[in-house]
């Protein structure tokens, strides 16, 4: 038996090596498509610091971040993945938020009051499709927030056939999913390639509550969601599940 990875290239290879560790067998159908957007950033802007809600971001513009001026700045990750890869980029302040956009919002309020960061202008370097107006959120407290798309994920229409040949011979024991686009992908993927059936069947590990509605709304009956918002989490969520089901 199988576990499903629904999460996008490179990050879903460094789930799978992962779960190998601790003795699962893995299937990749990453749902999503990682596709860079045309960034135009100002060298010159008087930005106070970096705000990153993603890893994949920061590997848009990689390659144009030393031009940018941005690297001395303070960076707020949203979570402990996508701060390694602000660190790998060259940023040398990075704070980090815990696991979503709330608490990253939380955590660039928190040091305002604290006066670690004054109310100036915050780069956001986002996605094409924000599950929340962080920027909005921010800018109601006082901030000027400069939002600046660098990618977007793209849907993926099929899954890999080794993925619908072990959805046939109930091979696949249980979903991991990351965020509500890729949940929808998968459920949008599985119902084209015929599988929706024994695809909503299944156990699915949730990274939040949020993405957890997309799959109860589709009709899954055995969807469970990670104590925290992190990978560490959802292992676990998924092994004692795994656990309780041959005790």
């Amino acid at each position: 038996m199988s576990i499903l990875v629904t999460r996008p290239h490179p990050d879903n290879e460094a789930t799978a090596e992962s779960l190998r560790a601790r003795g699962h067998a893995v299937l990749l159908a990453p749902v999503l498509k990682f596709e860079p957007a045309a960034f135009h950033g100002e060298s010159e802007a008087p930005y106070g610091a970096v705000l990153v809600t993603s890893a994949n971001a920061i590997r848009a513009v990689a390659p144009q971040l030393p031009d940018l001026g941005v690297l001395e700045l303070p960076l707020f990750a949203v979570g402990e993945h996508t701060a390694a890869a602000a660190r790998e980029a060259g940023f040398t302040e990075v704070i980090v938020a815990g696991g979503d956009a709330a608490s990253l919002r939380d955590k660039v309020m928190q040091s305002a009051r604290e006066r670690v960061l004054k109310k100036s202008t915050l780069l956001y370097l986002a996605g094409a499709d924000l599950s929340r107006d962080l920027g909005g959120e921010l800018g109601a407290e006082g901030f000027r927030v400069v939002t600046q798309t660098t990618y977007r994920m793209a849907p993926v229409k099929h899954l890999p056939r080794e993925v619908c040949e072990g959805f046939a011979a109930h091979g696949v024991e249980a979903v991991l999913h990351y965020s509500r686009r890729s949940a929808r992908a998968f459920l949008d993927a599985a119902r084209d390639e015929g599988v929706e059936i024994s695809a909503l069947a299944i156990l699915h590990c949730c990274l939040s509550e949020t993405v957890a509605g997309v799959l109860r709304d589709a009709g899954a009956s055995q969807v469970l969601v990670a104590a925290t918002p992190d990978e560490s989490a959802l292992f676990d969520t998924l092994e004692r599940a795994l656990r309780t089901r041959l005790a």
